[in-house]
């Protein structure tokens, strides 16, 4: 395990789980929304995010933490584990909620509040974005791919880990 990426739902705890497996194993993190988001809440063109995941991709060694659908495949196809937290909608929506107003090292900012358009994003994850998701690991099913479908199948795998 080199080149990990941790996907699935907003609020599935994608970040905590990258922190914690980064702590494991001593593989460099980075956040995607670090790579897309500025400070003041704005992003970077679509042209710097993709420099910047690319100056990652070709690095021996990392972990990206976040889905950003336009990019999977390209992070897929160079990666050699993937991790996908394919958590319950409520689950991803309480996830949410209990990080409101807390400092994040994934986020260049802290929320203080709820966006209605995330919470509708995960609503419609399942019916939506899952189904890509699903979709391109079949298609790279030679990858090493782990998928937990609740907080406490990752919770064992670290468990294992440590």
């Amino acid at each position: 395990m080199n080149k990990v990426i941790v996907i699935g739902c907003p609020g599935s705890g994608k970040s905590t789980f990258s922190r914690t497996l980064h702590g494991l194993t001593d593989l460099p993190l980075y956040h995607l929304d670090l790579l897309y988001w500025n400070s003041d809440r704005t992003t970077v063109s679509k042209d710097v995010f993709g420099k910047r995941l690319k100056n990652v991709l070709v690095l021996d060694k990392w972990i990206i933490d976040g889905n950003y659908g336009s990019t999977m495949e390209m992070r897929i196809k160079e990666c050699d584990t993937v991790f996908f937290l394919d958590y319950p909608v409520e689950v991803c929506i309480e996830g949410i909620k209990l990080r409101k107003g807390k400092t994040r090292s994934d986020m260049p900012w802290i929320e203080t509040e709820v966006d209605e358009e995330l919470l509708e994003f995960i609503r419609n994850y399942n019916a939506q974005s899952r189904p890509k998701v699903l979709e391109l690991l079949e298609q790279y099913s030679e990858k090493d791919i782990i998928v937990f479908k609740s907080r406490k199948e990752s919770e064992n795998y670290i468990n294992k880990v440590k």
